[in-house]
Order: C-alpha cells, then sequence, then structure tokens
C-alpha cells in the first residue's frame, strides 16, 4: 500500500474511534475505551507499515497481525473496513446475531489471521508464526498488540521467553500501556513496572512509546527490528477512551456503550457531524 501523511493518518484514527463508538451504540457492546486506546496505532500500521494487499488477503508474503486483546476488535474491524478488506457497511452487522462480525475479532473475515479474545494466547500464536517464517525464509514480519492486564496471563511470559531463545527478530510486541484493566488500575490489580526492565531482562530490544504520537508510532515502527536476532517490544503509554474526553481514563468504558447523547457529543469532539 501506498504510503500517506501524517494528517492523513490522524484522520483516519479518527474515522477508526467514529466508527467504534458507532458500532458499540448500535450493537449496546461494551469495550468502547479499549478501542480507542489503540486507533491511532493501528492508523499508523495499516496505513504506513503492514506489508499488506487488501485485494488479497491470504497473500503468502504479507505481514502478519494479530490483536491479541482481541475484546478490541471494533477497532480493527473499522481499520480493515477503512482499507477495503471487506465493504464498510458490513460493520453495521456488528455484535449481532448471526453476523461474521463478533464482538471478540474472529477468523473468517477478511484480514483476520486468528480468533483472539481468551486473552494470553496472541504471543504464542504470533510466536509460532514467526518461527515458520523463521524456517520458511520468508520476509514478512509479525506484529501483535496486547493488553497491559494481558501481561498478568503467565502464558505471555513464557512466550517472551521462547521468542529470544529462537531469535525472532521478525517479531513485534506492542503492549497498549493504558494502565487500566478489568476490574481496576493495573498498577493496583498487578502491578507490572519495572515494566520496560522486564521484558529487557527477557532478551527482548525494548522501546517506549508515546501511543498517541503518530509521528513516534512511525518513526518508531520503521525502525523494527531493534537489535538483529532479538524480538522487538514497543510498551505504548496510552490513555483508555482516547480522543473523547468523558470517557479518557475511566475505568467504566471498559464496559459500558455511549447513549445516543454520549454519541453525539463523542462525534462533535472528533469534529464529526454524525
Amino acid at each position: 500500500m501506498d504510503q500517506i501523511t501524517l494528517e492523513q493518518l490522524k484522520h483516519l484514527a479518527t474515522k477508526v474511534r467514529a466508527r467504534v463508538l458507532k458500532m458499540t451504540h448500535r450493537a449496546k457492546s461494551s469495550h468502547v475505551g479499549s478501542s480507542l486506546s489503540i486507533a491511532d496505532m493501528l492508523a499508523v500500521m495499516y496505513g504506513n507499515i503492514l506489508n499488506i494487499n487488501p485485494k488479497e488477503p491470504n497473500w503468502s508474503e504479507r505481514d502478519r497481525f494479530i490483536l491479541s486483546k482481541g475484546h478490541s476488535g471494533a477497532s480493527l474491524y473499522s481499520i480493515l473496513a477503512e482499507c477495503g478488506f471487506f465493504p464498510i457497511n458490513l460493520l453495521e452487522s456488528y455484535c449481532q446475531d448471526g453476523s461474521h462480525l463478533a464482538g471478540h475479532i474472529t477468523r473468517g473475515v477478511p484480514g483476520v489471521e486468528i480468533s483472539t479474545g481468551s486473552l494470553g494466547h496472541g504471543l504464542s500464536i504470533a510466536c509460532g508464526m514467526a518461527l515458520a517464517g523463521k524456517q520458511d525464509r520468508k520476509d514478512y514480519r509479525v506484529f501483535t498488540i496486547l493488553s497491559d492486564g494481558e501481561c498478568d496471563e503467565g502464558s505471555i511470559w513464557e512466550a517472551v521467553l521462547f521468542a529470544p531463545h529462537h531469535h525472532l527478530d521478525n517479531l513485534i510486541a506492542i503492549v497498549d500501556y493504558n494502565k487500566i484493566q478489568s476490574i481496576g488500575r493495573v498498577e493496583e490489580v498487578l502491578d507490572l513496572e519495572p515494566f520496560s526492565d522486564k521484558w529487557k531482562a527477557f532478551g527482548w530490544a525494548v522501546a517506549e512509546i508515546d501511543g498517541h504520537n503518530i509521528a513516534e508510532i512511525q518513526k518508531t515502527l520503521e525502525q523494527v527490528p531493534f537489535k538483529s536476532g532479538r524480538p522487538s517490544c514497543i510498551i505504548a503509554h496510552t490513555i483508555k477512551g482516547k480522543g473523547i474526553s468523558f470517557m479518557e481514563d475511566k475505568l467504566a468504558w471498559h464496559y459500558q456503550q455511549p447513549d445516543a447523547e454520549q454519541l453525539q457529543l463523542a462525534l462533535m469532539e472528533l469534529g464529526l457531524k454524525e
């Protein structure tokens, strides 16, 4: 796909946020805040970083992307539709009975590599894909976005240990570090700090970024792998509910959906009329 400008990437992230709000409102579903916190990263990845072809979703040379935090599926479905993997109007069926667009990200939708949502599995699957790429002497890369709360899972740390041992420098793990998980703040539920040092101690090359700074996200992703022979970890400091003032850094928006009035207020904040 052709490169687009930073302003175009910002606009793409705004469109993703708007679609997430409309989808969750229509479906009366949850995980709005979790979807909004990764919109900027998805815009950069799908706008300028991933080597993909929407007209050929299963192209063998494509970069692979796994949304390990599958409860944020509304955001991934939105960016896939914006990039042309499937028609935009399919988003209207999100989380409805019989829809292909389930509430947690589901394989079978063009552009979706694997079903996720049972937390702790995405990084292990990504390791397998990256190892297969190495063994098959393919040039594709494997990217995955994890949630910070997901890093409570022991299976994550098994995969963190596995990847450097096998020199998977074609693997990039991005942690959406918005510091709120399902029942409270991360530091209160199970503190991850010193977070960066943990990844480094396991043998990863690590960068920390502002997960809402489009230019910084792109510059960082353009530099992977950070070190030859090592997997790359990007700890992205984000805000749950980013972009909507009354949703930002609020645990409640892990669960609730915007009502009609809140939807209109949110769209106005994004600079959109409807």
